[in-house]
């Protein structure tokens, strides 16, 4: 039997990649989308969209593709709608540990999940997949959590989150806790303010030292590729013991000391807040 599932915002930027392959893969999709611009990008693939009237009611799954801040208003909305066992699938884990979803509904099924993205080092040999830095074309993993719900629903909602974003290296299952200490911890609060950092030092090489951009930009990119190489295992950690003082000197001077606390349920839950509802920092 063909599981119903109704996905909202289908034609947004994120809705629009999962609908086409929960489509291919055979899933009875209502694609519920509201905004001109959606209705017109699912017209054009020859997908009808629908009200959330007519493609919630009977629908055994719900993937919410919506922005974090509107998840939960969305899902009290609909809530009347959902019969008893029926599944929100929530695609990143601000709101569900922000504690945005309904709580007068314990017989619905709250499942999270997410993308890892395309890793960096891969076996990927087709250009486009080489190129596919979200997903959808190259392989990656993903990260699902139940938080609510039977167990034997844990299945259901991986094997719709593998559709989604196929092809999957690995699926792995974590609490919506350690889903939120990845994202928005370890994605969005460590490694971006490094990125960000980085683009920062290209433009100051460049303005304030006269140094050309590309220059810079080609210098970085290069040594990056080898250091997160080495350090993260894809080949021999071989630096010199010149480069490991100097890493321990400068940590000291880019690096606060207590940067773990980034990862902190604590932190991370006013993370989740201030995404949800503008709360915090």
């Amino acid at each position: 039997m063909t599981t119903s599932v109704a996905l909202l915002g289908a034609g947004g930027k994120m809705g629009f990649r999962v609908t086409r392959k929960l489509i291919d893969a055979g899933y009875d999709v209502r694609a519920v989308e509201i905004g001109e611009a959606g209705r017109a990008r699912l017209a054009e693939a020859g997908i009808k969209a629908v009200s959330m009237e007519e493609g919630i009611p009977g629908a055994e799954v719900v993937v919410m593709a919506l922005p974090d801040n509107v998840i939960g208003k969305v899902a009290r909305q609909i809530s009347p709608m959902l019969p008893s066992g029926a599944m929100l699938l929530i695609l990143d884990a601000a709101a569900p540990y922000a504690d945005d979803l309904p709580k007068d509904r314990p017989d619905l099924t709250y499942f999270v999940g997410h993308p890892c993205h395309p890793p960096l080092f891969n076996d990927e040999t087709e250009w486009d997949a080489r190129r596919d830095y979200h997903g959808g074309i190259a392989k990656q993993s993903i990260v699902c959590a139940l938080m609510q719900g039977p167990e034997e629903h844990y299945a259901l909602g991986e094997e719709i989150c593998k559709a989604m974003w196929s092809p999957i290296i690995n699926s792995y299952r974590v609490s919506v806790e350690q889903l939120a200490i990845l994202e928005p911890g370890l994605s969005e609060m460590v490694a971006m303010p490094f990125v960000d950092t980085m683009v920062e030092a290209v433009e100051e090489c460049e303005k304030k030292y006269g140094i050309p951009r590309q220059a810079a930009l080609d210098f970085l990119i290069g040594h990056l590729n080898v250091e997160i190489a080495m350090w993260f295992g894809y080949s021999p950690k071989v630096p010199s013991d010149a480069a490991l003082r100097l890493m321990r000197f400068a940590k000291g001077v880019v690096v606060k000391d207590d940067w773990r606390e980034a990862l902190s349920p604590a932190k991370v839950k006013e993370a989740s807040e201030l995404i949800v509802h503008g709360k915090g920092a």
